[in-house]
């Protein structure tokens, strides 16, 4: 088993198909942006570009984390040159003990839950009744976690 840092090759198609809403208000019927959610992983996880949806299959579990993780403030959809981009404030499980290698974004707005992107920490990382906090990058056209170039 293990967990690819990818964006996941399904997210690329559903976003040519108009199923992936970002931002605070989309042109899709004027409806409010989708609503997405970071999950996280055990060193156990199978997870990478070929996955296609949120599964519970070696999801952490513990004290300050609940199944399907934490929902993402996204940051607004723009452009620098001809890079389009959007990223996600930073997450913080509060109080949590937790040991997590990996995380999904995915879209719990959509049906099926549709994965976004797989990350990958590079080795497991541990809280004991303390923050576990997800850092984003930078939003700009070099950095941000979804870029299009």
């Amino acid at each position: 088993m293990a967990i690819s840092q990818a964006m996941c090759t399904s997210f690329k198609t559903e976003l040519l198909n108009g199923i992936h809403a970002f931002g605070t208000t989309v042109a899709r019927g004027g409806t409010t942006a989708d609503t997405f959610n970071l999950a996280l992983y055990t060193s156990s996880a199978s997870l990478g570009a070929a996955t296609t949806a949120y599964t519970t299959s070696n999801e952490v579990s513990g004290t300050g984390y609940t199944a399907k993780g934490g929902a993402l403030t996204t940051v607004a959809p723009t452009s620098s040159g001809t890079t389009a981009f959007t990223d996600f404030n930073n997450l913080t499980f509060s109080t949590a003990t937790i040991t997590a290698r990996g995380a999904m974004i995915f879209n719990d707005t959509q049906s099926g839950d549709p994965a976004v992107a797989i990350l990958d920490f590079g080795a497991d990382k541990t809280s004991t009744a303390g923050d576990f906090t997800i850092v984003f990058p930078t939003a700009d056209s070099s950095n941000a976690i979804i870029r299009i170039a």
